[in-house]
């Protein structure tokens, strides 16, 4: 609908002999003022030399030379608004197409034949999943799936860091604790607790023993040098290595399955290291420059800070290996389109530098590179505090709102397996939905009973306003669904609300801003449950209102089920 009155309003200003650039088209918050508004006449009447009202009533005229049918009328308010009220049949045939179209009707096209790189979370082997990596990865699959809704061939991939001080701590920690190494055979479980306490251990010696930081320094050196060789004089520090790191990434799998996340690609800082190092050699004298036996980027002269991209001991920082990681993206995808990266807030002024950096070395690749922040989650005084009495990690937060959540559907009608899945589903959505309705960049507040409500501002309760409304579409099931809007029918606010949500999802995508489609979802859902109120949907004794009226019921319930799973949300059918 908003390009069919672009270019109602379009031609009917050409006839009054106007020139518009751009057409302007928002929902009046109170719906009494229309279904769509434009501030054409006031953004021309400068131009026009002519008041902004008379302005108006001279295109509105225009239109109603000839009225769609989709319109039932079209009045000026204000200082110059145009308000555009639909007609019921225009309502009546969207309910059809969704109908018709399930989940489909919400797919655009805004990236068909493009492909899209995502790359989010970002955990590194040897160190625990942290709420931050939930976070990221929250915020990342939401934007992959909203670009896959616009016909993106999406990548997604994710980078951790298997060099580093934290890896060197960590197989400290294991040479001191080799006598329970694990088994091949023995559990994940076991083979990961093995790595928390060896990282545990290593960690207290390197900040409280300077012997045995010294002497994971020394190791640090010795994994970096077994890197670049490819192997290594010790047998046991490569076995180590790769053992350590196959089960991290074993463990962090677990915990994507859980997630609903999957990863085309993992890249690791080993992989890039050394193409990082190349890049910023070959350009020293051009973007880099020599300083105190390091070679830094001068970020002042752009307006930035000064960061080192090679030590003086010609070690390549994080700065580095991010070209090499931008190299290795371009080498693996050729022919991307846009390239997304999720990270926490605190590394933007990080990320500027990488960004000029990038431009500089690479400009027409950095046009399509994108940064997406996330601010911290922080926790409602008082109401969260791990039960084993550890830091709060993303794993302990999943396991722990797991257990409120299976005390909250412990004495429903449900098969054992049904509850366990039912219970991780509402864990998930309580914690994505927390961090998917505030803008990524801002911090936000988890608390623990509200995100797990069935009847506030929360991802379960999304889930619950969907089963409720297969729920009738099961007991209406013996009437025939009706199409047509009954003839005193007045249009409802959750037909409306119905009609908006293939600009929504589009919306949500162009802007990067997930926050938009939870807030449409969430209002949609208010909008159903007042349409529930107001009257039975099921009504034997009026088979036609109760057909239109379950015809508005499926069209709900399949935006719903197609928004939840774009916010990675799993839309379920018993709670």
């Amino acid at each position: 609908m908003t390009e069919k009155l672009t270019k109602i309003i379009t031609d009917a200003a050409l006839a009054a002999g106007l020139t518009p650039k751009e057409i302007h088209l928002e929902h009046p918050d109170d719906i009494s003022h229309g279904d769509y508004s434009t501030n054409i006449a006031l953004a021309l009447a400068k131009e026009a030399k002519e008041n902004p009202r008379a302005l108006a009533e001279k295109i509105v005229e225009e239109i109603r030379k000839n009225l769609s049918s989709d319109i039932l009328k079209v009045e000026v308010a204000g200082a110059g608004f145009i308000n555009f009220y639909l007609s019921k049949e225009f309502f009546a045939k969207e309910i059809s197409e969704i109908v018709s179209k399930k989940e489909n009707y919400v797919k655009g096209n805004a990236l068909k034949g493009k492909e899209a790189l995502f790359e989010y979370t970002d955990p590194n082997p040897f160190k625990p999943f942290h709420i931050g990596h939930l976070m990221s990865n929250s915020i990342g699959e939401a934007l992959s799936r909203l670009a896959e809704n616009q016909g993106a061939q999406v990548k997604r991939m994710t980078y951790g860091g298997d060099v580093g001080l934290h890896v060197a701590k960590e197989i400290y920690g294991m040479t001191k604790l080799k006598e329970g190494f694990p088994e091949n055979g023995d559990s994940l479980t076991d083979k990961t607790k093995f790595l928390g306490d060896a990282y545990v251990l290593g960690n207290r010696a390197y900040e409280e023993d300077p012997n045995a930081a010294n002497e994971i320094k020394e190791l640090n050196k010795k994994i970096f040098e077994m890197v670049e060789a490819g192997s290594a004089d010790d047998d046991d520090l490569r076995v180590y290595w790769e053992k350590g790191k196959t089960w991290s990434v074993e463990h962090f799998e677990e915990i994507y399955k859980k997630l609903g996340s999957h990863f085309n690609n993992y890249i690791f800082e080993s992989e890039v290291s050394d193409e990082g190092k190349k890049i910023v050699k070959e350009n020293i004298g051009k973007v880099f420059e020599e300083s105190e036996g390091a070679i830094i980027f001068k970020g002042e002269d752009h307006g930035l800070h000064t960061r080192v991209f090679l030590t003086s001991e010609g070690l390549p920082p994080y700065e580095a290996k991010e070209l090499g990681l931008f190299e290795k993206k371009n080498e693996l995808y050729p022919k991307h389109d846009v390239s997304v990266v999720v990270t926490a807030s605190e590394q933007n002024d990080y990320f500027r530098v990488i960004t000029r950096v990038v431009s500089l070395l690479f400009p027409k690749q950095a046009e399509k590179l994108k940064h997406i922040s996330h601010g911290m989650m922080r926790f409602a005084e008082g109401k969260m505090s791990s039960r084993k009495g550890n830091v709060i990690t993303g794993e302990s937060l999943l396991s722990e709102t797991e257990v409120d959540a299976a005390a909250k559907i412990a004495e429903r009608e449900l098969t054992d397996v049904e509850k366990k899945e039912i219970t991780s589903a509402v864990a998930v959505a309580a914690i994505k939905y927390s961090i998917l309705r505030q803008s990524p960049g801002k911090d936000i507040i988890f608390d623990p009973e509200k995100s797990l409500s069935f009847e506030g501002d929360s991802g379960p309760y999304l889930q619950y306003a969907l089963v409720r409304a297969y729920s009738l579409l099961s007991k209406g099931k013996e009437i025939h669904i009706g199409m047509d809007a009954p003839k005193e029918w007045q249009t409802t606010y959750i037909e409306k609300m119905l009609s908006r949500a293939h600009e929504i999802f589009l919306r949500a995508w162009t802007e990067l801003s997930p926050q938009i489609l939870a807030g449409y979802l969430m209002d949609l859902s208010g909008a159903f449950n007042t349409f529930y109120g107001e009257g039975k949907i099921v009504d034997e004794n009026d088979t036609v209102t109760s057909g239109y009226k379950l015809a508005i019921t499926e069209a709900f319930s399949a935006v719903l089920a197609a928004g939840l799973s774009t916010l990675g949300i799993t839309p379920l059918r018993k709670m």
